[in-house]
């Protein structure tokens, strides 16, 4: 599943070269050549990773970046900084403001794309096509596959994202509320219930091979994932 990246960037050449580069590696860019732009196309829906250049018109992409981090919504998006300034300092600035990472022009495109995949990796690996094993379970997003047990364990599309949210998030209790937003979007209206419905259908389906012990109730708290048998 592509990743949906919002270039932010005010020099169309390299906006362009940006975006052409993310759709030959499989990512969906989004074009912004202000804050304002940006601002709507975030209202619309939340992107995976924000590429942030520094000098825009009218507000910087620095204070942009703060903005984003001080913002329930959007403080957990990962943001890497593209920028001319090279000292230290700025260097320093723009982490400071929020960035997970900081790129100076002129870059490689498939520096930028690995770069993109590290960051995703590291805030939100249930974005990536990495394999993920948990106590002999095993998911594969690409093949769209999972085993368990010497067997394989047959999902629909919404447990299965549910379940990859999980065993990238191991040991950790989530409300349905964020839940439904890390499976469906945080423009998407569903019933929190229909949260319960998906997990029980989830659990039916990884019972033969055991692994449905691994999915946590916390009554009144919401659902986790453990890491182990």
């Amino acid at each position: 599943m592509p990743s949906s990246i919002l270039i932010v960037e005010d020099e169309e050449p390299i906006l362009e070269l940006i975006a052409v580069n993310l759709e030959h590696a499989g990512q969906e860019p989004w074009r912004a050549r202000s804050v304002a732009e940006a601002e709507k196309l975030i209202m619309a829906a939340l992107p995976d990773v924000v590429l942030l250049d520094w000098m825009l018109p009218g507000e910087s992409g620095l204070v942009f970046a703060r903005r984003l981090r001080a913002d329930r919504r959007t403080k957990a998006i990962p943001i890497i900084m593209l920028t001319a300034r090279a000292d230290e300092r700025d260097k320093l600035a723009g982490l400071e403001a929020g960035a997970d990472d900081y790129i100076t022009k002129p870059f490689s495109p498939r520096e930028l794309v690995a770069r993109i995949k590290a960051v995703l990796r590291r805030r939100a690996p249930e974005l990536t096509d990495d394999t993920v094993e948990i106590a002999g379970l095993r998911l594969d997003p690409v093949a769209h596959r999972v085993a368990g047990g010497g067997r394989k364990i047959e999902l629909g599309p919404t447990e299965f994202r549910f379940l990859h949210f999980f065993m990238t998030h191991p040991d950790r209790i989530y409300s349905r509320a964020q839940l439904l937003d890390a499976v469906w979007g945080d423009h998407v209206f569903v019933e929190e219930r229909t949260v319960d419905v998906h997990i029980r259908r989830l659990r039916q389906a990884l019972s033969p091979s055991g692994h449905d012990r691994l999915i946590q109730t916390v009554r009144g708290s919401g659902y986790g994932f453990g890491s182990s048998a």
